[in-house]
């Protein structure tokens, strides 16, 4: 395991819960990082990145420059036989720095679609993955028995497949993760400012507003280089944003409270959408 957060040690619970005899090495930047997971029992033994030419699987689950610029590393140094899987929230920039590493059939790109805005080895949960959706790119480049590996692993731990190319899946979880992800800190920020010489108003949050803003206790060190990766996207997602808001701003100005309610009708669809895919 590259990376013991909760990710990383999440997928270290389920993976020696269906193979109990497994031996999980952990490597991390951070030396209290590794004795917190020792502690926790989600790795079994340190390890350092010398270490990976003995590694069955390896799984990177850091923050995706950070993937970017070490992937190339962990594939120099690994055996001919090793699977090393990524779980990075962006696809385009980690692919493509590895698109012509001779090891690059060793390497399959995933994103599992699943966390909690908890970050570290304490936040690492049993059956954090099940039902939970995996997207997998550009699985023509690595290897039929690695794929194969991987997929066993997967399916083990209750995750659904699919698969897409790595410039959609930047563009379409622009929309349905980094823009939440935003609006989460861009609505705690408002409270905060407007709020804090009135500490009641915490008091009167209700769920509404706590499940609104639970995003924004989302680890900015992740975050900030998801945008830079997928800057492009984002900024889209963003000036779309902003025009919908604006939108309902004018409606609030003219008094058009029709069109409003109209506006709330027409995207209560999404209600059925999501209880699709629950």
């Amino acid at each position: 395991m590259i990376g013991i957060g909760l990710i990383g040690g999440s997928f270290a619970i389920d993976i020696k819960e269906h193979n109990p005899e497994v031996i999980i090495h952990g490597i991390s930047r951070k030396e209290t990082t590794l004795e917190k997971a020792l502690e926790l029992g989600l790795i079994d033994k340190k390890a350092t990145l010398d270490d990976l030419e003995n590694a069955d699987l390896v799984i990177v689950s850091i923050p995706v420059d950070a993937t970017v610029k070490l992937l190339p590393t962990i594939l120099d140094k690994i055996s001919d036989n090793t699977l090393v899987v990524d779980a990075g929230s962006t696809k385009k920039a980690i692919c493509k720095v590895v698109e012509h590493h001779k090891n690059r059939r060793n390497f399959l790109a995933c994103h599992p679609i699943a966390g909690t805005e908890n970050s570290g080895p304490t936040a690492a949960i049993s059956g954090l993955y099940k039902g939970k959706t995996n997207i997998i790119c550009e699985v023509e480049k690595t290897t039929f028995k690695l794929q194969e590996k991987a997929l066993d692993l997967f399916r083990a731990i209750g995750m659904r497949i699919r698969y897409m190319d790595p410039v959609s899946h930047d563009k379409h979880i622009a929309y349905v993760s980094h823009l939440s992800h935003i609006s989460a800190f861009m609505l705690g920020k408002t409270v905060i400012n407007k709020e804090k010489n009135e500490r009641d108003i915490f008091d009167m949050a209700g769920s509404g507003f706590a499940s609104t803003v639970r995003l924004a206790k989302s680890s900015p060190a992740m975050w900030t280089p998801i945008f830079k990766q997928n800057k492009d996207n984002v900024i889209e997602t963003l000036e779309e944003y902003i025009s919908n808001l604006q939108h309902f701003k004018e409606l609030m100005q003219q008094d058009n409270f029709s069109e409003i309610f109209n506006e709330m009708e027409n995207t209560n669809y999404i209600k059925q959408i999501l209880n699709g895919i629950k």
